[in-house]
């Protein structure tokens, strides 16, 4: 990778594959105060706006953080927030001369670091246009306050439970009980990190494995106390001071600066009509999160380019083909992607494209047959791969097609290993009184079967099968990232990196978000920094038949959903799998066989 520096000098340095430095445009939002004719025009549009599409002078954004947020688009009829709308509502409410401010109700969060890091950024962006945002939670983890230390203000009712104590990562393990109920896990991995086999075969953890989660526990806990410190005017010693002290008592985190004030949410509100000169008696003018996703980025005078660039979102675990009409697949669907990729390849429309990744990874057969329509598509125009919380073993196998790889400081990402597990219940059989009798023809044809241990000559093959996808996997990892097979073999081997770390080892080009990407994308495909584009989104959502009458036939029958994702697992994937530790794997076969034995198995144990 040579170096190269983009015309209006937006720059931000970052280290090549190769140890040399290499220069990327940094894609840092700039405020641009609008003018006096461009206020004028968005008054005019929002004067003529259809009555449900109108923003009233002064109102105040209102966004409750809460559950999961996703990096998919949302309709109007789902539920849980959407990370690119979210995001896209606060860059509309930094220029909207309507929006006085913004209201952020923080709840507990259900997301990842890579999420997290992305609505932290648009925080700080919106603080550019010089409106306030106002901080408020009942409850405080250390995500929800790295959020809320870097609005305005922070204010937290008399009853808000804190819980700033630190971070820890736990790991289960199952052989034990495993070896209770008579079920022995035969797995075979490659890379002596891809701890997945762990979870199931061992009582404790290995040395292996307590090492990459240190490393990523580390990682995370460094970069808490270094936002936070910047964030609050604080040294790093502060900061580790006040995780060991455990403060609990609201009056001494307000008194120590780590909130603004002890307020309940009525009374915030009160505050801000004091402030925006706004009569007791009238309400606080709040729009929320939902009806303002529906007002266009033209109506606030942000105007899209001629310049087109794709953007392609990838969500979930990895499957080859999709469902049934009564059990619609979710995550990435092979077969649904490679259609879109195919379409974008065959458009003169767009001039890059940006695929957003988040996934653990899932069927390596899927794995690399997106692998090779995404390595078709850079071949024609410039791809851009922006991974969101994890991209790691099937994720990263997609991201590594594309021209240049963008992830979060704390995204999961690498894993580049292999798992085969395959289910032996002979012992369980036996307890519960099943004989299962098997006709074959063909000296492997019992490969998988579940009612019996491998002989030594199937083990073999299984193992020889594993470990040549995973040199297909690993050589493929190495010519992308031009690497020699050899220096990809020290980093890969099942380990997971975070983002940072996998940019000092050269998986990764670059540490940002979307925007980052964008700007990325302009500079690949010649498009001055300054100039608007327009991003079109070729991921948007369906409100499909199937889905509504699944999902209603889901709870009038009362479907278990855990046994229901592992059917779904074990169902639609192919042969052995590229997915990050603590997903579900299932045999070297593809076969759905194994499914009833984990009936067997949870009746069993529920029975003692």
């Amino acid at each position: 990778m040579g170096s190269s520096k983009d015309n209006n000098g937006d720059l931000e340095s970052k280290m090549d594959v190769n140890g040399g430095e290499n220069e990327y445009p940094s894609g840092e939002f700039e405020y641009k105060t609008p003018t006096a004719w461009k206020s004028f025009m968005v008054n005019l549009r929002m004067l003529v706006a259809y009555p449900w599409l109108r923003v009233r002078k002064g109102s105040v954004l209102y966004i409750k953080l809460r559950g999961k947020i996703t990096d998919q688009l949302k309709s109007r009829f789902s539920s849980g927030l959407s990370l690119p709308q979210l995001c896209e509502n606060l860059i509309k409410a930094a220029y909207d001369p309507h929006i006085s401010g913004v209201y952020l109700h923080i709840e507990t969060l259900n997301c990842g670091w890579g999420i997290t890091d992305e609505i932290r950024r648009h925080i700080l962006d919106f603080k550019k246009s010089g409106k306030f945002i106002i901080g408020y939670a009942p409850v405080w983890h250390e995500k929800e306050y790295y959020l809320g230390c870097v609005c305005d203000e922070l204010y937290a009712p008399p009853s808000a439970y804190f819980s700033l104590y630190g971070f820890s990562r736990g790991a289960s393990f199952y052989g034990g009980v495993f070896e209770k109920v008579g079920v022995e896990p035969q797995v075979h991995r490659i890379g002596k990190y891809k701890s997945f086999g762990d979870m199931l075969t061992r009582k404790n953890i290995s040395e292996e494995n307590r090492e990459v989660l240190t490393t990523i526990l580390d990682d995370v806990y460094e970069n808490w106390v270094d936002k936070v410190s910047q964030a609050k005017g604080k040294s790093k010693e502060e900061i580790e001071s006040f995780i060991n002290e455990g403060v609990y008592q609201i009056e001494k985190l307000k008194e120590d600066g780590w909130i603004t004030d002890i307020k309940y949410d009525d009374e915030v509100k009160s505050m801000l009509k004091t402030r925006l000169c706004i009569a007791e008696k009238k309400k606080l003018p709040l729009i929320e999160y939902k009806k303002y996703s529906r007002i266009r980025k033209w109506s606030v005078g942000l105007s899209d380019g001629k310049d087109r660039i794709a953007v392609i979102r990838a969500s979930g675990s990895i499957t080859r083909v999709g469902g049934s009409f009564f059990s619609p697949s979710s995550g990435i669907v092979a077969e649904q992607f490679i259609k879109k990729i195919s379409k974008v390849r065959a458009s003169k429309r767009y001039k890059a494209v940006i695929i957003r990744i988040d996934s653990p990874g899932g069927g390596h057969v899927a794995s690399d047959l997106m692998w090779r329509e995404i390595k078709l598509l850079a071949e024609s125009k410039p791809v851009i791969a922006s991974m969101v919380d994890v991209a790691a073993s099937g994720g990263y196998y997609m991201a590594m097609a594309a021209n240049a790889i963008v992830s979060e400081n704390l995204t999961l990402t690498g894993s580049i290993g292999v798992v085969s597990l395959n289910y032996n219940s002979e012992k369980l059989f036996e307890k519960i009184g099943l004989n299962k009798e098997v006709i074959s023809k063909g000296r492997y044809a019992e490969l998988f079967t579940d009612n019996r241990p491998f002989r030594p000559d199937e083990e073999k093959l299984v193992a020889e099968r594993a470990q040549n996808i995973y040199e297909h996997f690993r050589d493929k990892a190495a010519c992308s990232r031009s690497m020699s097979v050899e220096e990809m073999e020290e980093i890969a081997q099942g380990r997971v990196w975070s983002g940072k770390d996998a940019a000092s080892r050269g998986l990764v080009d670059a540490i940002g978000g979307f925007s980052r990407a964008v700007a990325i994308a302009k500079h690949k495909a010649n498009i001055p920094q300054k100039k608007e584009v327009t991003l079109v989104e070729l991921s948007k959502p369906s409100l499909s038949i199937q889905k509504i009458l699944f999902g209603m036939l889901s709870s009038a029958i009362g479907i278990d959903k855990t046994l229901k994702h592992l059917q779904g697992d074990f169902a639609t994937s192919d042969g052995v799998q590229a997915r990050m530790d603590g997903a579900m794997f299932h045999g070297s076969g593809g076969s759905s066989s194994a499914v009833p034995n984990f009936s067997f198995l949870k009746d069993y144990i529920a029975s003692l």
